[in-house]
């Protein structure tokens, strides 16, 4: 197996939004914010090479909105999704499976595009199973109104009409042991209904997906909750749970939307689990 982070573009969220109650003055002394109060977020994606299966997880925002829409998010950089693959030797035709965390645009958005003559959508993986679950299918599908700007039609619908979506099987614990795509997942609820966080084991190490869980190591003390987040009193005691695990066991965590730091570890302290260390990926992998 050889596992690769793939960076898809970066873009800008109000930080007020990203740490709900928490002060600007104290968040911005890990993330901080331009004048118009924006911080710099990443769209960061692993690429699974295991045998004759290529295994993305998350595609970024794609490219087919609309300039407003993008304007709304002040996209910056010049990394892709077809740049970094296209630097490890792979193209998009190359994908076996696509694995989504959630159906957020920003997590799935790359998914789908335009076809050549921009008359219709298709799916920008034309030979990959696209893999979601039942429960959280249906939330994004049938949206409460207060996440239903996230869930945009254009990047789910079209995946089920092509007749590439899959399910993974959940568990009653809300863990999954060597599910269909030999990693282990752990699903959780309070960001949006049964996001699902994978777990790998690489080079003799657990390698995390944090997806929405953890979007910056800004966000590791329990209190520092987005306001994206629909059910925060459960983010609080799910990122309690994992991140006790985490620093107990040294799990390196693979920050999806961190723009400065790619993964980090946590430790034990007096005020309660912290950041240890952060690295980039080929300080630990290579």
């Amino acid at each position: 197996m050889k596992i690769y982070p793939i960076e898809t573009g970066n873009f800008k969220l109000d930080g007020g939004a990203m740490f709900g109650v928490v002060p600007k003055s104290i968040w911005q002394k890990t993330n901080p914010a331009d004048a118009n109060n924006l911080i710099e977020m990443s769209m960061r994606s692993l690429l699974i090479e295991d045998g004759n299966r290529l295994t993305l997880i998350d595609t970024g925002l794609g490219n087919k909105q609309s300039d407003k829409f993008f304007g709304y998010y002040h996209l910056f950089g010049d990394k892709t999704l077809d740049s970094s693959l296209a630097k490890l030797g792979f193209c998009k035709d190359d994908i076996t499976d696509v694995f989504l965390t959630h159906l957020h645009f920003d997590h799935c958005g790359g998914s789908i595009e335009f076809n050549k003559d921009k008359t219709a959508y298709q799916p920008a993986f034309k030979n990959a199973k696209f893999w979601s679950n039942k429960e959280h299918w249906l939330w994004a599908t049938e949206p409460n109104a207060r996440e239903k700007a996230s869930f945009l039609k254009e990047n789910i619908i079209p995946i089920k009409e092509s007749g590439q979506l899959e399910f993974i099987n959940l568990s009653e614990d809300n863990y999954i042991k060597n599910s269909e795509l030999n990693f282990d997942i752990l699903c959780v609820d309070g960001h949006t209904e049964k996001q699902m966080i994978p777990h790998l084991n690489y080079k003799g190490k657990t390698l995390v997906f944090m997806a929405d869980l953890l979007p910056t190591i800004g966000h590791i003390p329990l209190p520092y909750v987005m306001s994206y987040d629909t059910r925060p009193l459960l983010t609080l005691n799910e990122k309690q749970s994992f991140l006790n695990l985490a620093a107990d066991k040294n799990y390196f965590l693979f920050l999806e939307h961190d723009a400065h730091n790619e993964i980090c570890t946590v430790k034990h302290t007096e005020k309660g689990v912290r950041l240890d260390k952060t690295y980039t990926f080929n300080e630990i992998f290579n």
